[in-house]
């Protein structure tokens, strides 16, 4: 009989406590968690954590730019193994406040275990959570540059381009870690065109970030931010500024829904994605199907909301949340009815 070893021990504890601060810091990513296939769960949710860790650094508004843009720094190199002191945020851990400030907190003193358990993955596993790490501090970085300053009315980005480098610094390279890393371990045999493959996961991930950018307009407006780009308001008479007064929503309106069409089609190729995964991979299709389907189901509701109206934020109700996910589980064995739940997202 053998028993563990102080290693495998403070490992397994660390992986119980990770576990609970992923469990507090995003209640809908642990369940797509907890339904992923053993193989992929850890490296997924190590980088997931870690990534909200950089957040919460780069969010802390009480925090100086120039302090959290060096917490950044030094977060990321811990992770890229470019620096091996300890990473201390207590002062970052101090300044959280809000509904999940308790989590958000704990995960900032805790950030070293979590550092930690890069060192048991895989090497291979180890490389791409670290390289999808970079880009993302990379885009949290630019976030802050942006909008981080003192307040000099809104500020947008400037065009299209800048929109679709954000969307992939902060979303697109999620679905890109994610492709790459199911593929080697869940399906390395299947016969697919892994370049559209890849593309749709990356597709996938801005999809999912154009929903989150349209749903939060009004909210990021009141933060002194804009992503929707300065250009395309310009061409409808309209300045950042301007969006400030509810009744520009109308003006704003054609901006809006040639973005919400983008964010819309981004996600018909995440249910393409989706379905293309082998029927055999149900843990993956239902992992993918969830956010995609309530994606779709946020934008359907989105369409003809008001748009600059900051107490109507739109959220799936929980009642609608649980239906789909049961709904999804119970089709999954039935191509047909399976391949229509998107469309009645969208409805």
């Amino acid at each position: 009989m053998t028993t563990p070893t102080d290693t495998q021990t403070g490992t397994l504890s660390r992986q119980g406590e990770l576990r609970d601060l992923l469990r507090d810091t995003s209640r809908s990513f642990y369940l797509t968690l907890r339904i992923l296939p053993a193989r992929v769960r850890e490296p997924i949710g190590l980088a997931y954590l870690l990534a909200r860790a950089t957040d919460t650094v780069a969010d802390t508004g009480l925090v100086p730019v120039a302090e959290r843009l060096e917490a950044l720094a030094v977060l990321r190199d811990r992770i890229l193994g470019l620096r091996t002191a300890p990473c201390d945020f207590s002062r970052l851990a101090e300044a959280q406040s809000g509904a999940s400030s308790d989590a958000e907190r704990r995960l900032l003193l805790r950030v070293e275990p979590a550092l930690g358990l890069l060192d048991v993955l895989a090497p291979e596993d180890r490389l791409e959570v670290r390289k999808v790490l970079e880009t993302i501090t990379g885009g949290q970085v630019l976030d802050l540059q942006r909008f981080g300053g003192p307040a000099q009315g809104i500020r947008a980005l400037e065009s299209d381009a800048e929109l679709e480098d954000y969307t992939y610094r902060v979303a697109g390279c999620v679905g890109e870690f994610w492709t790459r890393l199911t593929r080697r371990h869940c399906f390395p045999e299947a016969s697919l065109d892994d370049g559209a493959f890849l593309a749709e996961g990356i597709r996938f991930g801005r999809g999912l970030q154009l929903v989150n950018i349209l749903r939060d307009v009004p909210k990021d407006l009141q933060s002194g931010r804009c992503y929707l780009p300065r250009q395309g308001l310009a061409a409808l008479g309209l300045t950042p500024e301007a969006l400030q007064d509810p009744a520009s929503g109308s003006r704003l309106r054609p901006l809006y829904l040639a973005t919400w069409k983008r964010a819309m089609e981004h996600l018909e190729a995440g249910w393409r994605y989706t379905n293309t995964l082998p029927r055999s991979q149900y843990r993956l299709r239902l992992a993918c199907a969830w956010p995609v389907l309530l994606g779709a189901r946020t934008l359907a509701l989105l369409r003809d909301g008001p748009v600059l109206d900051v107490s109507h934020r739109i959220k799936v109700p929980r009642h609608e949340v649980r239906r789909i996910l049961w709904s999804s589980i119970l089709k999954l064995p039935f191509r047909r009815p399976w391949e229509r739940q998107f469309e009645r997202a969208c409805r």
